[in-house]
This record gives structure tokens, C-alpha cells and sequence, in this order.
């Protein structure tokens, strides 16, 4: 059953964080650990449908340990962010296609689909009322988490009949420490994350669960994150822990690997794609091979690789270490193509550029 007719109940925070306390929280906010005042909430049941849409204080959530997401593990989530503009007024960027990924996760983890219209509303209702959490300087940002799971108290192997979407909201800057500089990664040949038929293009919880153990295997080589190869042949390059990949080559043209169900459909990777057109920058989403991207770098045929994604936006990728040993890409450090896909993307979310797609949603 889905109702896109719900009301929202405005609850504020009774006891909020004063303004002192706010702004000494803003100063240095890293990255997912300063939280706002508020959540939202949403109920679903299987006779009712989507119900009692609440905005309200930021809580814990009760839990019985016989819930279903405890046991089964039917759980999505978004990850999206709220910017302040030159002109003080507050946007999200591209939240419809956050919208409809979400629908998308629901169908692939046997969840109900959260109507699109209602998912937009419940990001407006918690921006609007938190918009003061967003961190002033050109990193700051509201970072957004929808997200949803199995709340009936049941153990059974089937799909749960009641769910709980709530949305929360970080203040947050810079995602690797450090700033811009180019990240060094790990490729894994011990682990895959997903396989053909799997969740991969789901954005669900347990495709992350999966790539803890090489990040931690990254983190003791020194490296900022993992890269997977494919499951099937351990040959061709996927994407990272929670990034996507693209490749930038002598001739000026880029790569990026393909959409075949084992990666997640980013939409930092689908922005930079349609801007890469717009700087005349030709794509290719083409399958490409760990011993070329090896070959290339040492070749010279490659000159630079950036990883994109809400979180990190585009970083720069500039040493690459595995069991058969190291390479640099380039120079090591941030190249043309991938500052200038940056300053881009950057310019329309921070309402600095034209934005010709329609991307950048105002709220406040």
C-alpha cells in the first residue's frame, strides 16, 4: 500500500543545543560525528501503509531484540547533502534521483517503496528545521541520511510487515582529513564486494558490512581505502568501498566501469559523466582490468584517477598498492581533469556556476 498524502507532525526540540554550543560543534565538525536537533520519522505496516510522519527531537530508537533488521538484515539508505548558498538561502542537490535510488533499494531488498514525493518532503521538513547546523567555509555541508528497516518483532525468514524510515542529519566538512590531497588506495584480491545477482546496486547496509575487512586490511597498508576487483574473474576494477572510479588517460578521454548490477549506481558518478560532456570530455563506461590500470600508469597512458561520491565528492586518486607491489599515478597529486570536474560539480551545488540541468533544489 502506498499513500503519498501524509502530514507531517512538527515537533520541535524541547531542549535543543544553544546557539554557544552550536557554533563551538561547527568549528571542526570532521565528518559524522556532530548531529543535529531533530529526525524525522515514518511508519510503515502492511494494513496501513505509510504512516505518522513526524519531525521531532533527535532520539534513540527502541528496539526488541526479536526485531526482523537485527536478524535479517532488510535494511537501505541514502546518503545526500544540504548546502548553504552565497545568497544565504539553503539547497539540496539532486535529491529526486536520491529519491528514486531509495525506490530502487526498496524493490531490490524486498521492502515497501517509499514514495518519492514523501521522501523529498521528509529531507525539506529536516533541513528546514536544523538549517542552522550547516557549517559555514566552502567544505561545510548538512550531511543527510534517509534510511529504513525491518521493525516487526518477528523471527521467520520473509519479508517484515512493518517498517521504520527515519532521516537524520550531520554537520559536516571535509571527508578525508587533509583537505584535497590525492588519497592512496588498496586494491583487494582476497574480497569482493558483490556478485552478479547480489545487492551491489542496492545501497543497503550489508554491501558495506562486506568491505570492512579489506578496509581495515587498507588501513594497515597505509592506504585511505579499498578497491575491488569483480567477483567472477578477480580482473576487472569495480569501485572502492564506498566511491566509484573513473580514469583519465593521455588523450584526454575517461573511463569509468560499467553498470552491470554489481555497482552502485552513484549519482555523484552520474553528475560527473553528463559534466564531463559538458567540458567536452569523452566517456567511456567500458570494462577496464587492474593490469592495465598497472600498465597504464606505468606507460604514461594514464595520467590521473579520481574516486566521486556524496560524501567525498571527487578526490583524487594518487598511489595504488596491492601484493604485487606499488604505483603512482601521474605525479601523485591532483591532476587538471580531475580539479576542474571538482571545481565544477562543486561550483552548481555551492550555486556559484550556472546550473543547465536543474539540480540544485532550493528550499530556504
Amino acid at each position: 500500500m502506498i499513500d503519498s498524502r501524509l502530514e507531517f507532525n512538527v515537533i520541535p526540540n524541547a531542549t535543543p543545543a544553544t546557539a554557544d554550543v552550536r557554533e563551538a560543534m561547527l568549528v571542526d565538525p570532521g565528518f559524522g560525528r556532530v548531529f543535529t536537533d531533530h529526525m524525522v520519522t515514518i511508519r510503515y505496516a502492511i494494513d496501513k501503509g505509510w504512516h505518522d510522519a513526524t519531525v521531532g527531537a533527535r532520539a534513540p530508537i527502541p528496539m526488541d531484540p526479536a526485531t526482523s533488521v537485527l536478524h535479517y538484515a532488510q535494511e537501505i539508505f541514502e546518503g545526500m547533502k544540504a548546502y548553504r548558498l552565497n545568497d544565504g538561502t539553503t539547497a539540496l542537490f539532486r535529491p529526486d534521483a536520491n529519491a528514486r535510488r531509495f525506490r530502487e533499494s526498496a524493490k531490490r531488498m524486498a521492502m515497501p517503496e517509499l514514495p518519492e514525493d514523501v521522501f523529498l518532503e521528509s529531507v525539506r521538513q529536516l533541513v528546514s528545521i536544523d538549517q542552522a547546523w550547516i557549517p559555514g567555509g566552502d567544505l561545510g555541508s548538512l550531511y543527510l541520511r534517509p534510511f529504513m528497516f525491518a521493525s516487526e518483532v518477528f523471527l521467520g525468514v520473509r519479508p517484515a510487515h512493518e517498517y521504520l524510515y527515519v532521516v537524520i542529519a550531520s554537520s559536516v566538512g571535509a571527508y578525508f582529513k587533509g583537505g584535497s590531497k590525492a588519497v592512496s588506495i588498496w586494491v583487494s584480491q582476497d574480497y569482493s564486494r558483490a556478485a552478479s545477482g547480489g545487492t551491489g546496486a542496492a545501497k543497503c547496509g550489508g554491501n558495506y558490512a562486506a568491505s570492512l575487512v579489506a578496509q581495515a586490511q587498507a588501513n594497515e597498508q597505509g592506504c585511505d581505502q579499498v578497491a575491488f576487483l569483480d567477483a567472477a574473474e578477480r580482473r576487472w576494477i569495480e569501485e572502492l568501498g564506498g566511491m566509484n572510479l573513473f580514469f583519465v588517460f593521455s588523450d584526454g578521454t575517461m573511463a569509468t566501469p560499467p553498470l552491470t548490477g554489481t555497482i552502485l549506481p552513484g549519482i555523484t558518478r552520474d553528475s560527473v559523466l553528463t559534466m564531463a560532456h559538458d567540458l567536452g570530455l569523452s566517456v567511456r563506461e567500458e570494462p577496464y582490468s587492474f593490469a592495465d590500470w598497472r600498465a597504464d600508469a606505468a606507460s604514461g597512458r594514464l595520467t590521473e584517477t579520481f574516486a566521486c561520491g556524496t560524501a567525498a565528492v571527487v578526490t583524487a586518486v594518487g598511489t595504488v598498492k596491492s601484493v604485487e607491489g606499488d604505483f603512482v599515478i601521474g605525479d601523485g597529486k591532483p591532476g587538471p581533469t580531475t580539479e576542474r570536474i571538482l571545481q565544477a560539480l562543486t561550483s552548481i551545488q555551492r550555486g556559484t556556476a550556472p546550473d543547465p540541468h536543474g539540480w540544485v533544489n532550493r528550499l530556504i
